[in-house]
């Protein structure tokens, strides 16, 4: 396979100038990013210390006392830093500048003279350094700190936090790969490959990519390097949430041949996102196929309404086909995340709706949940069902939060939210040298090389309360070239029109409407995407969701909470006939829409207190109200659901 011709696109070239996900990476910048460096300087009263600040200035000589905080706590400052670079890099801040110089200078001061930096094993362990890969986040925690460098650097140019990260990665260079006398080893949570091909990209220095690949392709060799490792440490087994075996962490078989997303679905969606960057860069195509098939049981197969992935609490994992309880499920932050990372990669690989649907349905819905709308609070876990008192008694749903955090012990998803909507700008666009492709709409502006030639995109749009989109395509002289605008698979019907004349006839390919014509100075394309109101039916496939409907507008999913319903939602039925229509929702945002239908209550009383009864049912017309799934547990707590009784 040659490598693919698509590109992504520079965040210095992407403004994001209005509209929804504006408000929301201001917000992020405002609010958002601020409140989490508090978090992570233990600043915020009645909230769980991180320890990640004050572990670097013990590592750093700056401080003194004892590790504090989990293994990992160092890539929740990674994360930290990259959302800083992109948001400096969209908006200009010095004052985030100076901080993350400052943190620069201290991870100068803390690096070890032969490149190492952790600040867990600086202080707590030393002498365990590199004796148990499969558990203790190492490699985890340096690709979260490469990325951060990365970013930083093209966001300022200042190399003084990539050279540190450079020392890092070469001395994991001279420790790992094929080459005699080093380990044939690789992460038990993967990450560093994305960090790798980053940095190859950033420096050029072949040996980031070759590592990147070996650790992909080393993965689930005959004998398990995991197994080894841990005799060599005198341990047996596996830890108790791999209970499903070395399938955990993607490390049962090679990764062309695992056919099922399995394990820890955060884990999961890292390796296939590397997967998808190793293939692009190097054009193995086992590794493509690997990708699709993958794809096609994360998301076809195991992926919720909501973009959700990780169905199950212990071990946050994936389980089987269809498996989807909305109770029970975990869906954590990160996972969707990283699914989104997959479907960007996959783009770079092809242009298909499958992945920019997919991408479009968890950024809206299981992402967005996990922040509140002020930023400063947040859900690890995003369920699809809620009830207060069996969250709070219940041991099997005891990882479900009804109310939002201001951070967590284990707080991997804010800092993770927090880079996803300052780097959002990426994800809009894939470009190759004949061809833009526009993946997710909203109110933006950038600027494209095509053919040579300089192509100014301007996105106006009240995109997802609205299907009408604006492009304005300017070009300094004439250009030809192909415009791909995604049909989501949630319309069904549409119409283009070119400086107001209707664009007939126009080819339909893998979900993209293509317009491939010469461009002439200032154009305007105006694309209306029909946004009917969509009951999603639970199959029989999903035992959580058959019977049941999902509300879906545009790329919103819905749900009805308590503070809109009352209680017992489980009561409530909407008629196949019951028409639900669109109202303004101020409450939470002026702009954000609420759906308003009629439905019907239906109520057993239990005699005596008896949770089961012959008596008949009682029927009466309910008032429906559904808010978009994103808003849910921003107002008192309650009890929320996505699926509907239907009948």
């Amino acid at each position: 396979m040659a490598k693919s011709p698509y590109s992504e696109i520079n965040l210095k070239h992407v403004r994001l100038t209005g509209g929804f996900w504006a408000e929301y990476q201001n917000t992020m910048l405002e609010r958002g990013i601020r409140h989490q460096w508090k978090a992570l300087s233990d600043k915020i009263p009645g909230a769980p210390k991180s320890h990640a600040v004050e572990n670097l200035k013990i590592a750093a000589g700056k401080s003194s006392g004892k590790f504090e905080g989990r293994v990992f706590q160092d890539s929740d400052l990674g994360k930290w830093i990259e959302a800083a670079a992109y948001l400096i890099t969209v908006f200009g801040d010095p004052e985030l500048e100076s901080t993350v110089d400052d943190l620069a200078s201290m991870m100068e001061e803390a690096q070890g003279e032969d490149g190492y930096l952790n600040t867990h094993f600086q202080i707590a362990e030393p002498e365990k350094r590199w004796s148990n890969l499969r558990d203790l986040h190492e490699l985890y925690c340096a690709g979260h700190l490469i990325e951060a460098a990365v970013a930083y650097y093209h966001a300022t140019g200042k190399k003084a936090l990539l050279d540190v990260m450079e020392r890092f990665a070469d001395y994991i260079v001279s420790l790992y790969g094929p080459e005699d006398g080093k380990a044939r080893g690789y992460p038990g949570h993967e990450e560093i490959e994305l960090a790798l091909v980053k940095l190859w990209k950033t420096t050029g220095r072949q040996r980031y990519l070759d590592l990147a690949r070996f650790f992909i392709k080393e993965r689930g060799k005959e004998p398990s390097f995991f197994i080894q490792e841990a005799i060599a440490r005198n341990e047996e087994g596996l830890p108790a949430h791999a209970s499903r075996g070395l399938a955990y962490f993607q490390a049962h078989a090679q990764v062309e041949d695992q056919h099922e997303a399995v394990g820890h679905s955060v884990r999961a969606m890292y390796l296939y996102s590397g997967m998808a960057d190793v293939a692009r860069e190097s054009g193995d195509q086992g590794l493509v196929e690997a990708c699709k098939v993958l794809w096609q049981s994360a998301v076809d197969r195991r992926m919720y309404v909501t973009g959700g992935v990780g169905s199950q609490s212990h071990g946050e994992s994936f389980t089987f086909d269809h498996d989807l309880p909305n109770d029970r499920a975990y869906t954590e932050t990160c996972a969707a995340i990283g699914l989104v990372f997959f479907a960007h990669r996959m783009l770079l690989l092809e242009r298909d709706s499958r992945y920019s649907d997919a991408m479009e349905r968890a950024l809206y819905n299981g992402i967005l949940s996990g922040m509140a709308v002020d930023g400063e609070k947040y859900l690890y876990v995003n369920p699809l069902e809620v009830r207060p008192q069996a969250c709070e008694q219940r041991d099997d749903l005891k990882h479900v939060k009804y109310e939002r955090q201001p951070w967590y012990p284990c707080a991997c998803c804010p800092p993770n939210l927090a880079r996803l909507i300052a780097s959002l700008g990426v994800y809009l666009y894939t470009t190759a040298d004949s061809e833009i492709a526009v993946h997710l709409y909203a109110s933006s502006t950038t600027s494209i090389m095509i053919n040579d030639h300089e192509v100014c995109l301007n996105q106006e749009t009240n995109y997802p309360w609205d299907g009408l989109v604006k492009i304005h395509v300017g070009t300094s002289e004439s250009v030809t070239f192909l415009l791909a605008l995604r049909i989501p698979s949630w319309c069904d019907t549409w119409s283009i029109t070119v400086d107001g004349t209707p664009a007939d006839e126009i080819p339909v390919s893998d979900g993209y409407a293509l317009l491939e014509r010469q461009w002439n100075g200032a154009e305007t394309v105006e694309l209306k995407l029909s946004m009917p109101v969509t009951r999603i039916k639970g199959t029989s496939a999903n035992p959580y969701a058959a019977g049941r409907c999902a509300i879906q507008r545009g790329p919103l999913v819905y749900c009805i909470e308590e503070s809109d319903n009352g209680d017992l939602l489980h009561e409530i039925i909407l008629p196949p006939d019951s028409t639900l229509e669109t109202a303004p929702w101020k409450e939470l945002h002026e702009s954000f829409l609420a759906l308003h239908g009629k439905g019907i209550r239906c109520r057993v009383i239990p005699p005596d207190g008896y949770p089961f009864s012959v008596t008949e049912i009682k029927k009466t017309d309910e008032k429906v109200v559904a808010i978009p799934y994103f808003a849910w547990a921003n107002r008192s707590p309650g009890e929320m659901i996505v699926w509907i009784r239907e009948a």
